[in-house]
């Protein structure tokens, strides 16, 4: 589920927000934690509510009062990652789990992951997202790819 998460996400923020200042390593990053938080459980649970993503936008809100906006813009990105994640896996699909703990305190039984035929596509869209991204981005570069894995920013348009 890595190049569905993080390829899906990196590609729609990078074109939604279209600021150099986002560090994209940690969209990616956020996009996989509901999946990663869920993981010891095996199925479906804290990961998928939409409290822990409005509850992880804001604790980097408050513990960035009176530091750097650098650095506040820099954390969001964690959370808006969540929140791409959140939607990528449909989890606003399950209203009960979703809007936990507003619809009772039960989770459910829903499958950490879809069948297997289901997670190849999305991985082969992820695939195609990343090859996207690459040209989009001049990754295939050695500059610009540099520069990403340093810093987590995508600059458009720089290639000859």
């Amino acid at each position: 589920m890595l190049l569905w998460y993080a390829g899906l996400s990196i590609l729609i923020v990078a074109n939604v927000f279209r600021s150099t200042g986002v560090d994209y390593r940690l969209i990616a990053v956020g996009s996989m934690l509901p999946l990663l938080v869920d993981l010891p459980v095996g199925h479906r649970a804290f990961g998928y509510t939409l409290l822990i993503a409005v509850g992880m936008l804001f604790v980097v809100m408050v513990v960035t009062i009176g530091r750097p906006r650098l650095l506040r813009r820099r954390l969001l990105a964690l959370p808006i990652g969540v929140f791409c994640g959140l939607v990528l896996s449909g989890a606003f699909t399950n209203g009960d789990l979703f809007l936990w703990p507003l619809g009772g305190t039960g989770f459910g039984d829903e499958a950490l992951l879809p069948a297997w035929w289901i997670v190849g596509l999305e991985e082969l869209a992820g695939l195609a997202a990343w090859w996207w991204i690459v040209g989009q981005f001049d990754l295939y570069l050695a500059g610009p790819r540099a520069e990403f894995f340093r810093t987590g920013r995508l600059t458009e348009g720089i290639a000859p």
